[in-house]
């Protein structure tokens, strides 16, 4: 069984990650289809029925939005969630709550990966997002002892989260976590499957204007990394 997923940009696109870097910290197998943004995603509609990324394709079988392609895998791979069955319940809650919330975290800190950027303000709500993500973080640690958020393997709510640690690391905003989430954010940027999409990433020449006005209006690109 190998699946196909399609993807875009690795500087940008957050819901292609959280799919992309599940099958490859599992070895699932997988065959990369990589799409880049246009101003329309013209042709996305040949594979998404959205014409948006992810899209899983399985033989006859279209699966988009990342959480759905999570489900959906963990029927034929159940080590996408944690064995544990109260581990499994929490970390299903808290894929879905950063699936649907942090709002002012999407907002203010944009994913882009290549570059590093001093934001202009962290405005209240972005402050309330990074207060709730270490809250979140630390009862996971706590309840399920770490070193992932739901005990000892990497699993899908790890991948959920993997664009807030490329997040963190952009635009410095993991001050005030605590020594436990920040230990957390390094412990991710060292696994292979991240350090592969951040390499791809940094490796493509492409780039998305609204992605990088959005970048502009955050703050202040104090280094860019990227291939030109």
């Amino acid at each position: 069984m190998s699946y196909e997923l399609h993807i875009g940009n690795k500087n940008y696109s957050s819901w292609s990650l959280r799919p992309w870097v599940l099958l490859t910290a599992l070895d699932i197998p997988f065959t990369e289809r990589q799409h880049f943004f246009k101003p329309d995603n013209s042709g996305f509609r040949d594979f998404s029925p959205t014409a948006l990324v992810p899209a899983l394709v399985d033989g006859d079988v279209t699966v988009w939005d990342s959480l759905a392609i999570a489900e959906y895998v963990a029927e034929s791979y159940p080590q996408v969630w944690p064995s544990h069955k109260p581990a499994r319940a929490w970390a299903r809650s808290a894929a879905a709550e950063m699936h649907s919330g942090f709002s002012a975290l999407r907002t203010y800190c944009s994913m882009t990966i290549g570059v590093r950027v001093k934001l202009f303000d962290t405005p209240p709500a972005l402050i309330r997002d990074l207060a709730r993500l270490d809250t979140l973080w630390t009862d996971g640690f706590t309840t399920f002892g770490g070193p992932y958020l739901a005990g000892s393997a990497f699993t899908a709510v790890d991948a959920f989260f993997a664009p807030v640690v490329f997040r963190v690391q952009t635009y410095g905003v993991g001050f005030d976590l605590s020594k436990t989430s920040r230990a957390y954010i390094d412990r991710m940027l060292e696994e292979p499957a991240m350090q592969a999409w951040y390499a791809g990433g940094l490796a493509e020449t492409e780039r998305d204007t609204p992605h990088e006005a959005e970048i502009a209006l955050a703050g202040e690109v104090i280094a860019d990394y990227r291939a030109t």
